[in-house]
């Protein structure tokens, strides 16, 4: 149970999504999931549905499915750690109607916020960096490849001009 230190909770509702196959799988993921978030801090599952996976329209074998999950949260900061950690499709703070908050816990909110943008920076600049590597390796192996054709083209070429010799 969430103890708060005197100030309301924050009840919450999230909906996950899956995409993929095969269809059970779906369910199994969300189920996981959920079982992570139940592990989180200052976060308590109260209630959750996961709904049955079905065809994505216009496709033939990639299924969708979510799954709608009622937490109760210690703090808005833990609402933040949700959003970024699960990538929800939707969230909604269903009470309180307003939420009250001091200085402090914007900035806790926002440092997290910073965290995490920094975090997915960081693997951008990687992967962009990992990107540009193999395009130069890529470029360099097909210029080899260039010039061997070129000069088994050029050797064709004399054979050619040989045999028309004779």
């Amino acid at each position: 149970m969430i103890s708060n230190k005197g100030s309301k909770i924050i009840k919450v509702l999230i909906i996950l999504e899956a995409i993929g196959r095969p269809p059970e799988h779906l369910s199994e993921t969300l189920e996981r999931i959920i079982k992570e978030i139940e592990q989180e801090k200052g976060v308590e599952v109260i209630d959750k549905k996961v709904h049955e996976s079905v065809l994505m329209k216009d496709q033939k074998d990639f299924w969708t499915s979510f799954a709608e999950v009622e937490v109760d949260v210690e703090e808005i900061l833990y609402v933040a750690i949700l959003m970024f950690k699960y990538m929800p499709a939707h969230i909604e703070i269903i009470s309180p109607e307003s939420v009250e908050l001091a200085n402090t816990e914007f900035n806790e909110v926002f440092n997290e916020l910073i965290r995490r943008l920094h975090g997915y920076d960081e693997v951008a600049a990687v992967l962009q960096m990992e990107k540009q590597i193999l395009e130069n390796k890529l470029r360099e192996v097909l210029g080899q490849k260039s010039e061997l054709i070129k000069k088994e083209d050029k050797t064709e070429i004399k054979k050619e001009k040989k045999t028309k010799k004779k």
